[in-house]
């Protein structure tokens, strides 16, 4: 499957679950855009969410621990982002937070397309969304609104190998995925340099 090992590819989108549990609904619909994206997109999904150690300005220096090294590089190569994650305490988890603190210094999220999947059962997690929506603004990241989408993903959604099959929930991935990979291309048309 996709690692964070990947070679710098003008197409590349990076997928990332904020949820540590082996089977839940944000790793679902990580995969499933994967999965749905568009035939010109090459996804990543970043499994190294636990490996990184807790942020510590003082050890934002060289040398870098590797699993930093690898995220940054990889959010270096990546045209846009996708992320789905669940709501802790009302708020953003702390792995996640954790993982978009070591990205700040390096501006590893600048300008760079990010779209969301809310996939909380009832609707909810609107707190930690905002709180999403916030930190990624002052990481200086381009929300990308259509590629913002709530589908609810309950328990019973999900199959026995925890992936989301209901064709509705998969067409909303899709659109979101797409919506993504568009604004992605669109930005880099406008960095082009005129002829």
């Amino acid at each position: 499957m996709m690692s964070t090992e990947m070679q710098q590819d003008t197409s590349l989108i990076v997928l990332i679950s904020g949820s540590l549990r082996a089977r839940s609904a944000c790793r679902a619909a990580i995969v499933a855009a994967a999965e749905l994206a568009p035939a010109d997109v090459t996804p990543a999904i970043y499994v190294g969410l636990s490996e990184l150690p807790h942020f510590n300005p003082d050890h934002d220096c060289d040398p870098l621990p590797e699993p930093v090294i690898r995220l940054r590089k990889l959010l270096g190569d990546a045209r846009a982002v996708m992320l789905s994650i669940p709501e802790y305490a009302g708020s953003l988890p702390g792995s996640f937070k954790n993982m978009i603190d070591w990205t700040v210094s390096a501006g590893s999220l600048y300008r760079r397309p990010i779209g969301w999947i809310n996939c909380s059962a009832h609707g909810g997690a609107h707190d930690a969304h905002a709180d999403l929506r916030r930190v990624l603004e002052r990481a200086g990241a381009t929300i990308v609104d259509e590629a913002c989408v709530a589908v609810p993903v309950p328990p019973t959604a999900m199959t026995a190998d925890g992936r989301i099959a209901a064709p509705d929930m998969r067409a909303a991935i899709a659109d979101a995925i797409a919506a993504l990979a568009l604004a992605a291309s669109a930005g880099d048309e406008n960095t082009q340099p005129s002829s």
